[in-house]
């Protein structure tokens, strides 16, 4: 009998009557939607992260088997997964470390606020039984819905017939590497769309330099990262968000920039054993394939108001087509995001 990673044992369908019995049907179904979550797994998600820092496969395949190490749900074989469905290693979650997350999954909303509040706010001494002044809050809110995404997939009830489950489970796997890139294309798009305000060009070199060095692209780069971080600090410091010289910044880039990002914050400020680095500030990389500008790359003090709401993780609903003979599965995602600060991003210059 075919022992599938959707359904661990299609013997057992096929000695319920196979897929004309509603309750095989059902229990096919119940398969398929916990494949679909896999993504959201330890595992999983530790091997996404893994690539999206690194843009490093063989990264993304040690954390895998790390996290699968201690975690109760160890497969019998961990590298049949690996060696069958390696691709499920790489999904694109690197836009999950940028944006601050709201989980509305248990709750009745279909909205979110992100609000846009200045008090105006100082502390002053108080002198002994006088009161301390009361501010008062203002400032404006934008309202972001979560739109429902989807899509359908279909199959000829004969390739049940004919025990085709490969085919079956083949095109399941293509599904849900579809679901996740639609919803990670979503986030980096909102991110590539910011406008040009705070886009910060390429910073001189510091230094005698000449430009056919081996080291002046590098600490062009550096210290571009660095004025971005810079500028980023000073534009936020009156606006409530607590930022200060060790806040955490990331940069997110085209997987095209790997190499030349990785050389910049290694810059050293001597080169002698013990030296530090060039990098001022709290930096660490995320890398995507998903930008359609592959060599501009952005600084981003992360979360705050970037933020992202879910409200349903994708999901399967099931029903059979007679017209087309077809077993009919549509998947379902339903969340919303929006960048209610530009002020955090900064795009930085190659050239």
């Amino acid at each position: 009998m075919f022992k599938g990673q959707i359904v661990s044992d299609w013997g057992l369908v096929e000695r319920m009557g196979g897929i004309d019995n509603p309750e095989a049907r059902r229990m096919v179904r119940g398969a398929l939607n916990r494949f679909l979550l896999q993504p959201t797994t330890a595992p999983f998600r530790a091997a996404s992260q893994a690539f999206a820092n690194t843009g490093d496969a063989t990264a993304a395949r040690t954390a895998f088997v790390q996290a699968f190490a201690t975690s109760q749900d160890f497969p019998a074989s961990v590298l049949e997964v690996l060696d069958k469905y390696h691709q499920t290693l790489y999904f694109d979650t690197g836009w999950e470390q940028v944006f601050k997350l709201i989980d509305l999954r248990n709750s009745n909303r279909d909205s979110f606020d992100i609000l846009d509040v200045i008090s105006g706010l100082t502390f002053a001494l108080v002198p002994e039984g006088m009161k301390a002044k009361i501010y008062k809050m203002s400032g404006a809110k934008v309202t972001v819905t979560l739109d429902m995404y989807g899509a359908g997939l279909g199959w000829s009830r004969r390739l049940f017939w004919n025990k085709e489950y490969w085919t079956i489970e083949d095109n399941a796997f293509e599904f849900r590497m579809k679901a996740g890139e639609s919803k990670a294309q979503d986030h980096y798009d909102l991110i590539e769309a910011v406008g040009a305000t705070y886009d910060l060009a390429w910073e001189a070199v510091t230094g005698s330099v000449p430009s056919t060095n081996e080291n002046y692209i590098p600490i062009r780069d550096i210290n571009t990262i660095n004025k971005a971080c810079e500028n980023i600090l000073i534009r936020l410091q009156d606006l409530g968000m607590s930022v200060n010289p060790n806040s955490e910044f990331k940069i997110l880039s085209p997987i095209q920039n790997v190499g030349r990002i990785k050389r910049a914050l290694g810059m050293v400020q001597q080169p002698f054993s013990g030296s530090t680095t060039q990098l001022n500030y709290n930096v660490s990389p995320i890398y995507t394939l998903m930008f359609t500008n592959t060599s501009d790359y952005y600084v981003i003090l992360p979360r705050n108001k970037l933020q992202t709401a879910n409200r349903m993780d994708l999901t399967v609903y099931s029903d059979f087509d007679i017209e087309a003979l077809t077993d009919i599965a549509v998947g379902w995602q339903w969340y919303g995001a929006a960048i209610g600060e530009t002020k955090q991003i900064v795009r930085c210059a190659t050239s």
